[in-house]
């Protein structure tokens, strides 16, 4: 299992558009990813849920960690740690 940290980018915060356009991004990709604050890393969500990142209530600057298992797993993390890290127009 891969696992990388990022903090939040967007101002708003994992809040509607930035977590639409994180969602469908994480939804795109061909493994399952798992998103949690890191400082209570056992209450995971489902990256490409938009209700569990909303439940998540990340904000601007929080560290959260992502998790995903299979082939590619470590490029996938990659490739959403660089959205999550981006500042998103809201």
């Amino acid at each position: 299992m891969a696992s990388r940290t990022a903090t939040i980018g967007s101002k708003a915060g994992l809040h509607a558009r930035p977590a639409a356009v994180f969602a469908e991004a994480a939804a795109a990709q061909p493994v399952e990813v798992t998103i949690a604050k890191a400082e209570s890393p056992e209450d995971s969500f489902e990256a490409g849920s938009i209700l569990g990142l909303l439940g998540l209530g990340a904000q601007y600057g929080q560290k959260v960690v992502l998790t995903a298992e299979g082939d590619g797993a470590e490029a996938v993390l990659e490739t959403l740690v660089t959205v999550l890290e981006t500042e998103q127009d809201t």
